[in-house]
């Protein structure tokens, strides 16, 4: 899932990047013309190749806790942390990040009287490679970690995701996984998409498209509409939940989180500017109103914020710098 489309920031970097990006469309519009099959696989490549910005690698761990590794079912060990005691929290990192991205949550949620799980997906953090090996990534991998590490520490008070997280942890908590609580901060866009931005900015059709599409389901055993998150709801088996998303967030649009308030009955919108997609992480009130919507026992601010499109909006927590 990775998408070649943001720059660097310094001024060479910046001309290199662009000069790959112009000669990596070149290449896919030649090969989506005359071998499209090629360029699927090619495409599917890019797609599983874990992003490995130094964003994603923050340590944010208050003090360490206690590390394990669980087996998944697909026959990997991913790492585990867990800090505190009590009724346990999960955190689901995203798409190339760690659960030190996620740390700002430890001790606020421990001081509360919760145990906090954190654990690195296959391919991420300090987990060991996947079945793609180094560097590169699979959905299913992040599913089946969240799955085995909530096998083995049980139903949640509630859970924080991040990005992708969100997605696995809204599927893991819908099918499986007793949690009283979930908050989804920066909700990604559905995975359909997802891949016709993917084939925008790469340069290929929907010869190439398509057929990418069709790969990735075969992959996953199942349609790329069973990743997207409002349809979840649906079946009223979510949790009350409460979406956090900044405006000008530059990797996950913020009307992600606008619509599924909007027809998620049991969401509340908390909406910021200017945290971006990283910092947002961090954000002091960000942080404390995660911990207030798990800790609370009625949903939270649910009489007192006035209503976003038929969902419920919090004030948004001023900038940082």
């Amino acid at each position: 899932m990775t998408m070649p489309t943001t720059l660097a920031r310094h001024p060479v970097a910046r001309l290199r990047e662009r000069a790959r990006l112009l000669a990596l469309r070149g290449s896919f519009a030649v090969q989506d013309l005359v071998a499209p099959d090629r360029a699927s696989s090619r495409a599917l490549d890019l797609w599983c190749t874990v992003p490995n910005g130094a964003g994603r690698r923050k340590d944010f761990r208050p003090f360490p806790g206690e590390v394990a590794t669980t087996r998944t079912s697909t026959g990997h060990e991913v790492v585990t942390e867990s800090w505190g005691t009590g009724p346990v929290v999960y955190l689901v990192h995203g798409w190339g990040g760690w659960r030190g991205q996620l740390g700002a949550f430890v001790e606020p949620l421990v001081a509360t009287g919760h145990r906090v799980v954190g654990f690195d997906a296959p391919g991420h953090g300090e987990s060991a490679p996947g079945a793609l090996g180094t560097g590169k990534g699979h959905i299913m991998e992040l599913l089946a970690a969240f799955e085995s590490v909530a096998a083995r520490h049980g139903a949640a008070a509630g859970v924080v995701a991040h990005s992708l997280g969100c997605t696995i942890a809204s599927i893991v908590v819908h099918d499986r996984l007793d949690a009283a609580r979930l908050v989804l901060v920066g909700a990604p866009a559905d995975f359909g998409d997802r891949t016709y931005e993917f084939a925008a900015a790469v340069g290929f059709t929907e010869r190439t498209r398509g057929r990418l599409q069709t790969t990735m389901e075969q992959e996953c055993g199942r349609p790329l509409a069973a990743f997207d998150l409002a349809p979840l709801a649906a079946s009223g088996r979510l949790p009350e939940t409460l979406l956090i998303h900044d405006q000008f967030d530059k990797e996950a649009p913020y009307r992600v989180s606008e619509e599924l308030a909007a027809g998620w009955p049991t969401a509340t919108l908390l909406t910021t500017l200017g945290l971006g997609h990283q910092r947002i992480l961090t954000d002091p009130e960000v942080v404390a109103a995660a911990v207030r919507h798990i800790t609370s026992a009625t949903p939270a601010d649910r009489h007192d914020r006035p209503a976003s499109r038929g969902g419920r909006q919090e004030d948004p927590p001023r900038p940082r710098t």
